[in-house]
Order: structure tokens, then C-alpha cells, then sequence
């Protein structure tokens, strides 16, 4: 595998804790400052801090960032597949794509998506919360159904919308990415990262699909700058960073942009 592409740099904005003028006005800056792709997560209530703190819906939100930027890709890092339709991701995710595409070019959305996780936001809002290897069943199925769709609608996508999946499990997880996946995303570090690349290589090698393509992204977050040349010599080449408010710390950015630039210097 071991795709070789530049380094891109990938900056999480936690959409938590903070009024949306704080989230627009972060979106524009981290744009300005030059990094290459914004998420945010699909959640419906924060993840830390006051459980009942300020929060925001995820694909909304990636639609008016599909208007207000103008170089960035973007996603949801990642989309969670039990809370909509399959058919229904296909189709919001095409009009993102041409919301974003800007002059007449390719739309910028990155489709991330996983299985779930967060049971609180399944019973709050009436999801069937399963077990974890049902909800992997269900993303396996639904990623064949988004592809389906994505031939159907006219219009077209403007690009191969490019699918970044999240998770590390062998057994199911890793299949899911071999099949479907542009990016694979994790936490996982050292030596585990490695077994982990070579287990989505073979499970491509099973299914009859080539993995060399597939870029290994990977989390910045608590790490240093040796971790992140660790993770480099392993293949990634996709970093991300959560960033979270009310008070950001655009230093930390700056750091981290410096370091990708010189990875690709």
C-alpha cells in the first residue's frame, strides 16, 4: 500500500461549545492560514465538557462550509451511517459536491463515515442502537447502496467523491475499507499501524480490489512532532488535529502546518 502523496493536514473543528459565528469565523481563518481540509463530527451533544453544552448538526453545517470556502476539502470526520438513509447520504453528499465546486470545477467534499459509537445520541433520538457488529453490517450494505446512488443521480457528482472510512477492526471494519475506502483513518500507532495497513492489504487481495491507492490517515492529537515522523515512515500522509473552542489556539495550527511544510519540502 504505502500510497506516497504530500503530506495534507486536516483540522477537526469541534462543533461544541461555541456559538456558530465562532465556527464560521474559525472555518475562514484555518482556510486563510492554509490547511487542507476541515471536518467536523456527526454528533448530536458534545463529547466532553457539559454533556448539555452548545452543540451543532453535522451535514447542515457542511453545506454552509460548501459556500462560504473556497479552497478546502471538507467532511465529517466521520458521518455516522445509522442516523440517515443510505440513498438520502448519496444524495446530500452529491449536492455538497456541487454546493462546493466553485467556477465550474470539482466539488471538495470528502465523504467520512463509520459505523457509530455514541449510544447517547441513538437514544435520544430514537435509533436503534444494536450491537457493534450489526451497525458495521448496516455501513457495509449502505456503502453499496451510496455508490449505487451516487451512478444514479443527475446530475452526477462532480468527482469520485472520495470515501474516508474510520475504525480498525479486522474483521469486519478493515474488509469495509479494503472495498470502499479512498482514506482509511484510526488512532492506531508504532508497529499496530503497520499490521493494521497490511490487513487491509490482504483483505483487498480476498475481495479482487487494489489498496495501493488508499491514503493512511492518522490523528495528531497528544502527539509531537516524533510521533508524526513515526507515522510518516509508516505511510500516512493524512494528519489530522481536533481543534475546539471557545478559545482556539491558533498557534497549535501554525506548528503543525510548519511540520507539514517541511515534509513536503
Amino acid at each position: 500500500m504505502l500510497l506516497d502523496t504530500p503530506v495534507r493536514l486536516g483540522i477537526q473543528i469541534q462543533p461544541q461549545h461555541v456559538t456558530y459565528p465562532q465556527i464560521r469565523d474559525a472555518v475562514f481563518r484555518l482556510e486563510e492560514l492554509g490547511v487542507d481540509i476541515l471536518f467536523n463530527w456527526d454528533h448530536f451533544y458534545p463529547l466532553s465538557g457539559d454533556p448539555d453544552g452548545l452543540h451543532f448538526e453535522s451535514w447542515t453545517m457542511l453545506a454552509a462550509w460548501a459556500e462560504q470556502t473556497e479552497r478546502v476539502e471538507f467532511g465529517a470526520l466521520v458521518n455516522c451511517n445509522s442516523y440517515r438513509n443510505a440513498d438520502l447520504q448519496a444524495d446530500m453528499a452529491r449536492t455538497i459536491d456541487h454546493i462546493s465546486a466553485k467556477g465550474g470545477g470539482e466539488g471538495r467534499f470528502i465523504f467520512g463515515t463509520g459505523a457509530g459509537w455514541f449510544q447517547r445520541d441513538y437514544d435520544e433520538y430514537g435509533y436503534d442502537f444494536g450491537t457493534p457488529g450489526t451497525r458495521l453490517n448496516d455501513l457495509a450494505e449502505g456503502l453499496d447502496r451510496i455508490e449505487a446512488r451516487w451512478a444514479k443521480l443527475n446530475p452526477a457528482p462532480t468527482r469520485d467523491i472520495p470515501v474516508m472510512i474510520g475504525g480498525k477492526g479486522e474483521q469486519k471494519t478493515l474488509r469495509i475499507v479494503a472495498k470502499h475506502a479512498d482514506i482509511w483513518h484510526s488512532f492506531t500507532q508504532g508497529d499496530d499501524l503497520t499490521h493494521k495497513i497490511s490487513v487491509i492489504e490482504r483483505w483487498g487481495e480476498k475481495d479482487g480490489r487494489d489498496t495501493s491507492g488508499i491514503v493512511i490517515s492518522n490523528e495528531l492529537k497528544d502527539r509531537d512532532e516524533s510521533d508524526a515522523d513515526d507515522l510518516f515512515a509508516r505511510g500516512a500522509r493524512l494528519f489530522t488535529l481536533g481543534f475546539g473552542g471557545p478559545d482556539f489556539d491558533y498557534s497549535v495550527i501554525e506548528r503543525w502546518l510548519a511540520w507539514r511544510d517541511a515534509k513536503n519540502a
